[in-house]
């Protein structure tokens, strides 16, 4: 369950929230039965909070839209994408602290145009 500032991505939404975005973009490619993502789940979320307004995160269910996971070459799940300027800058594999979604996510704050 996405937190209240957790934005959930699709193929119908993807190009104007993701890639049209001023800010940086966060994305967490998951799925429900992963449970790996079901960890990562909640820093998603309590990230999401914290850079509203900086920055915008979310998730893409794979199970749910299996043609966007395809387009990036998702394999393994957790995957996280930062996007900056309709362009992915940043790919980390695998669950990892809150503090590594932090500093990918402050690099690339106050960088798109």
């Amino acid at each position: 369950m996405a937190g209240q500032h957790t934005l959930t991505f699709d193929e119908s939404n993807f190009e104007t929230e993701v890639l049209k975005s001023p800010l940086p973009v966060l994305v967490d490619f998951w799925a429900p039965w992963c449970g790996p993502c079901q960890m990562v789940g909640p820093t998603i979320d309590e990230l999401a909070a914290e850079y509203a307004g900086r920055a915008k995160v979310g998730k893409v269910n794979v199970d749910e839209a299996g043609q966007l996971a395809g387009q990036y070459g998702i394999q393994s799940i957790p995957t996280v994408l930062i996007f900056v300027n309709g362009k992915v800058v940043q790919q980390m594999i695998g669950a990892k602290h809150k503090r590594d979604y932090k500093a990918a996510l402050d690099a690339h704050v106050g960088a798109a145009r």
